[in-house]
Order: structure tokens, then C-alpha cells, then sequence
């Protein structure tokens, strides 16, 4: 939405005391609005504290969830609100290094569990295993947006990933099914054209 001139010039004719109230009223209504400013403003913690802190937290989280794994409706629930608090971190400190590292990270923590997901049922797993792939996915284009000197730290978690995926029948079967080339899992080998590849693959009814 655009705000018109005589729109900002009418907020600016606002008393100090008008201002205060009409910026205590938006923050109760938007609590994400809220934390951010926090962060810029006050807090004490860094980006990478912050960061820090969630890959803590998605440790802690995903032995707890693990113990869900029989239960994969419910399993990919919990999964998909971790993958929210991500996402909230990322958009308090628009920490773009973070938001690839940690969902990969998330990734990495699921798959620590390839024995308890290797004893259930493909039909099960899938949705699981689809949300994953399309979470790499996604996290090897913002790799291609970002800085090489990030590179070696996501190489690692890449690295990891593969030996994972490797190690999961049904999951390294999908992902040839749905057209994922392993050579992406390092950086330099991620196509400079791979978001219009990924395009492609979806629109022929893959990855989904």
C-alpha cells in the first residue's frame, strides 16, 4: 500500500502524545512488529546470539519430537512450527545467513533420526520427505543470492545432508524420482540458472 502525501503530512501534524498512542496501539495488534523493534532498538543480543539460540532450540526440539515419529501426521506438525519460529527469527533480525544455516540445520537434526523414520512406511514418510527436499531446495537458491565466503560453513551442513540422505533408502529414492541432482549439495555446484531448474521440475508435477 502507498501512502499519499497528504496522508504522511496529516501523521506528522500528530502531537508527540497522539504519535506515542497510535504506536503503542499498532505494536499490541502486531507482536512480530513488536519483537523486531525490540531488537533494533534495545536488545542486548546480536544477530548471532539470536541465531545461536534457535539452533539450540532446534536441537532441544527435534529429540523431543522425536518421539513422534510413528505418529507422521503429527510429527510433520511440529515440524512445520519449528520451521515457523525460523522464520520468525529471520524476519525480527533478517538474519539471511541464518535463514538458510538453521533450516538446513533443521534438516540435518530430522534426519539424525533416519532409524526411527527407516521403520515406517514410504506412504508415511512422503509428505515428510517432500516438505524436506523442497526445504533444501529452497535453501540452495538463497545460497546462490548470498556471499561465497558463507559458502564453506553451508558446504559442511550440505556435506552431512548427503551422507543422510544416502543412508535413507525411501528419502534418496525420492529424490531421484523427483529429478534432484546430489551434485547441488555443494555450492559450487549449484547452477547459476537453478531457480528456472527447480521451476521446470515443478511444473512437470514433481516435488509436490
Amino acid at each position: 500500500m502507498e501512502y499519499s502525501k497528504e496522508f504522511k503530512q496529516a501523521l506528522s501534524e500528530f502531537s508527540p502524545i497522539e504519535k506515542d498512542r497510535l504506536i503503542f496501539r499498532l505494536l499490541k495488534k502486531d507482536k512480530l512488529l513488536s519483537k523486531k523493534l525490540y531488537f533494533e532498538l534495545i536488545d542486548p543480543e546480536t544477530t548471532d546470539d539470536k541465531r545461536n539460540t534457535m539452533e539450540e532450540i532446534i536441537n532441544e526440539k527435534v529429540t523431543e519430537i522425536s518421539r513422534y515419529v510413528a505418529n507422521q501426521k503429527y510429527f510433520l506438525v511440529l515440524i512445520r512450527k519449528l520451521s515457523a519460529e525460523i522464520t520468525e527469527h529471520v524476519k525480527i533480525t533478517t538474519d539471511k545467513f541464518g535463514d538458510v544455516y538453521l533450516n538446513l540445520f533443521l534438516v540435518n537434526k530430522i534426519l539424525e533420526h533416519n532409524e526411527k523414520l527407516g521403520r515406517q512406511r514410504f506412504d508415511a514418510v512422503y509428505k515428510l520427505y517432500i516438505y524436506l527436499i523442497n526445504k533444501i531446495i529452497k535453501a540452495l537458491i538463497q545460497i546462490k543470492k548470498l556471499d561465497e565466503d558463507y559458502w564453506l560453513e553451508f558446504d559442511e551442513l550440505l556435506e552431512n545432508l548427503n551422507e543422510k540422505i544416502d543412508n535413507n533408502i525411501y528419502l534418496s529414492k525420492l529424490c531421484v524420482n523427483n529429478s534432484f541432482d546430489f551434485n547441488w549439495l555443494k555450492c559450487e555446484n549449484i547452477p547459476d540458472h537453478f531457480e528456472l531448474i527447480v521451476k521446470n521440475i515443478k511444473s512437470e508435477g514433481f516435488l509436490r
